[in-house]
């Protein structure tokens, strides 16, 4: 979040401190001056919406054509002799998670407006509700990682990970988007939303300049964040220091200001903060005794101040990580816990080190509808997992008798969740033959039966155990495919047999498909209920990643990201065409060796949820209601319209999205809607892995030439319920989980 207001005013009322900098000179310079290698520490958080210009974001996420955004991205750098060091957030800080927790429900508020423009046109909505793929942070690390980039994942607030780095290192400069690396006495400051990877130039925000101009020391930056508001110290909680700040300064400044009231502002505190700095303060870093300020007041501006002082700045710098004990730390073995630090800070570990060493697993915001009740949150669905993983790292080698059992502190966003408190989770143990194994056994171990028990532990989680024979015999990508939607399958009681073959042929075509043809793949409209179920089976794959790194990594890691199963523009064409009825050889592109691994995948699932009692069932979602695209859609998929074709105004176009009243909420007489059955199940064809929703489809539609939809026949305006039989109820999830479940 940064400093209030502080960036915005360097733009706009210090202007001489925003240098337009090209970074291959900054380098160069950098090399002439310390006779070292230039090293640019990015803040790897703050890049993910410059890194993510894809044009489709709801579906899931384009994950093949961002890899090539991040290597070309890369390769600008490097290719003019630039280091690049990237830095993630690893942790939230309990001192922040208030913070955290309000943006997390303006996150809900903006993804709530995009579900209801998707239900309404039938299209994306504009860059105005952007917002990221599920799960982006975490496997771009890993992606990162993957182009031979050093990565590390920060196990405190990686703000001042990166600042303390860049310092301790020497580094030419610190890449990224926050106020707070003006504040750090550390590397130069550039500016990654102003950087042109053409021509390597940014924006360069500079401190010295700054306090030139605002008449302050570098050394009482700090305390100018604080009384302003920042994380760690809130804009409420010093209202009535700018107050009198500003009070004053009017009186011996009657001109106003060249600038906006937020310069006046900057002005002020600065005056303010200039005049209570004596010598006391200077040798000490401690608050001036004559600002107006309860104890509590003071010790958290204390805390705020010394948030920014670098290891060997000042004596006040917090305590290093390494002193702090570890949530469980009587569970496990001293040697887990080092190689969980050691993995999780080289951004080799997912979920583990949040577990062992600090008790808490968090989720950040997923695109889930909450207005949609047919859908369980993926924060519920993959609740049982956590739950044995959780087991697997605390409860293994222990027989149950007079133990200890933990629970897990769990912030996980979902609709109905205030998040006021964490949900208290507690371990469940992983069925395994014979005795549990130590986690020990299972991390360092050696030889086949540990390899044979690792696979075992990691299906077992997912309830999959009877998957262990298709491991060697396909793809390791495909084994955890088949894993997931097997798991989501059984968890969601209203998926039907059409979302299973979505996601199975979505994972068996993708392999054959290059990132120019993904791009290329056109969709007719939207599905908001599709939207809903890509997000999920994103989100399982970090769950899959999880539960990979606590079973001691039966799997390699590059075989459960994103761009090697998952593609949400292709899944939502695969979506589509499984609810259409098209036959399974369309499904499959037409290609021979596609289908019949898809059948064998789709065997072998349908097996392992009938021995569970789970038998799925053909339960196509019709559209939801009809519409016209709105200009921004007909503009880019479908050109211009047809000469001669005096109608092409009138006609409408049929949007997605599932039916509400579906599932268990079930209302209306299905009689209603007959029409609109019977014609959306005719399906259509697919030539060149396109979708054909209409059996009066133009295929030149897809070549960006006009559609020519025949008009529909007219709709009744009520609603009922498209499911075919009755279905397992699913349960309320309004409320969070009760403690201790």
């Amino acid at each position: 979040m940064g400093v209030k207001g502080l960036q915005n005013f360097m733009e706009r009322c210090c202007p001489e401190a925003c240098v337009t900098v090209n970074l291959r000179e900054m380098a160069r310079q950098h090399v002439n001056k310390s006779q070292q290698g230039p090293t640019l520490v990015v803040d790897g958080m703050a890049c993910l919406r410059h890194w993510y210009s894809c044009k489709d974001w709801v579906c899931g996420g384009q994950w093949r054509e961002y890899m090539d955004v991040l290597k070309s991205w890369v390769e600008a750098f490097t290719s003019a002799g630039i280091r690049l060091v990237f830095f993630f957030d690893g942790v939230v800080e309990e001192k922040k998670r208030q913070e955290w927790v309000k943006r997390r429900h303006r996150v809900n508020r903006e993804i709530s407006k995009m579900f209801r423009h998707i239900k309404a046109h039938g299209e994306q909505p504009g860059r105005e509700l952007f917002c990221l793929p599920s799960g982006l942070a975490s496997f771009t690390r890993f992606a990162l990682r993957s182009l031979g980039q050093e990565v590390f994942c920060s196990v405190q607030e990686a703000d001042y990970e990166i600042a303390s780095y860049a310092r301790q290192h020497g580094s030419f400069g610190i890449l990224g988007q926050d106020s707070d690396f003006i504040i750090y006495d550390s590397a130069p400051y550039y500016s990654v939303v102003k950087l042109r990877k053409d021509s390597l130039t940014t924006v360069l925000y500079d401190r010295q300049r700054l306090c030139q101009t605002i008449g302050l020391a570098v050394t009482q930056l700090p305390l100018l964040a604080c009384l302003l508001g920042n994380d760690v110290v809130s804009e409420e909680q010093m209202q009535h220091i700018r107050n009198n700040a500003i009070a004053t300064y009017r009186i011996n400044n009657p001109a106003p200001h060249s600038g906006a009231p937020q310069g006046q502002m900057v002005l002020a505190v600065s005056h303010l903060v200039s005049s209570l700095w004596g010598r006391e303060e200077q040798q000490t870093g401690l608050i001036p005794q004559s600002l107006d300020l309860s104890v509590p007041q003071r010790e958290l501006l204390q805390r705020g101040v010394c948030s920014y002082l670098l290891p060997g700045q000042k004596a006040l710098t917090p305590s290093e990580i390494s002193a702090r004990p570890s949530a469980f730390e009587k569970h496990v073995s001293p040697e887990i816990l080092q190689a969980c630090i050691e993995k999780h800070v080289a951004a080799e570990g997912f979920m583990v080190y949040n577990v062992l060493c600090e008790g808490v697993n968090e989720c950040s915001n997923t695109l889930e509808d909450e207005d949609d009740a047919e859908l369980l949150p993926q924060a519920l669905v993959y609740k049982p997992c956590r739950q044995q993983i959780y087991g697997l790292l605390l409860l293994q080698g222990h027989d149950g008798s007079n133990f200890d059992l933990p629970a897990m502190r769990e912030w996980f966003v979902y609709p109905g969740n205030p998040l006021r408190e964490p949900d208290m989770v507690h371990p469940v143990p992983v069925s395994l033959p014979g005795d549990r194994p130590s986690l020990d056994l299972l991390w360092f171990g050696s030889g086949p039966e540990v390899s044979a028990l690792r696979m075992t532990s990691f299906l077992s989680i997912f309830d999959c155990q009877e998957f262990s024979e298709l491991h060697g015999a396909i793809e390791d990508s495909l084994l955890a495919a088949v894993c997931l939607v097997t798991y989501i399958v059984l968890q969601v009681q209203t998926l039907s047999q059409e979302d299973s073959d979505a996601y199975l042929s979505q994972a068996v075509c993708l392999r054959l498909k290059s990132a120019e043809e993904l791009q290329r793949i056109k969709l007719p409209f939207l599905s908001s209920r599709a939207v809903q179920l890509g997000s999920l089976y994103v989100r399982g794959l970090g769950h899959l990643l999880g539960a990979n790194c606590a079973s001691g990594c039966p799997l390699p890691s590059a075989a459960l990201m994103p761009w090697h199963s998952f593609d949400g523009r292709l899944f939502h064409s695969k979506y589509l065409l499984a609810h259409s009825g098209t036959e399974k050889t369309v499904l499959l592109d037409g290609d021979p060796s596609c289908l019949s691994l898809f059948l064998r995948l789709r065997e072998k699932l349908t097996e392992a949820c009938r021995k569970r009692g789970r038998v799925l069932q053909s339960r196509p979602h019709k559209p939801e209601h009809k519409t016209t695209p709105g200009p921004r859609y007909r503009e880019r998929h479908t050109g211009r319209p047809p000469a001669g074709d005096e109608n092409w105004r009138e006609r409408g176009e049929t949007t997605g999205g599932h039916r509400r009243g579906g599932g268990w909420r079930e209302r209306g007489d299905p009689s209603e809607h007959e029409s609109r059955e019977r014609l959306w199940e005719r399906g259509g064809g697919m030539r060149g892995g396109h979708f054909h929703p209409h059996p009066n489809y133009n295929p030149n539609w897809h070549d960006g030439g006009p559609h020519n939809w025949s008009r529909p026949p007219r709709q009744s305006r009520g609603r009922s319920c498209h499911s075919r039989g009755r279905h397992q109820l699913a349960p309320r999830w309004s409320q969070p989980p009760a403690p201790g479940t």
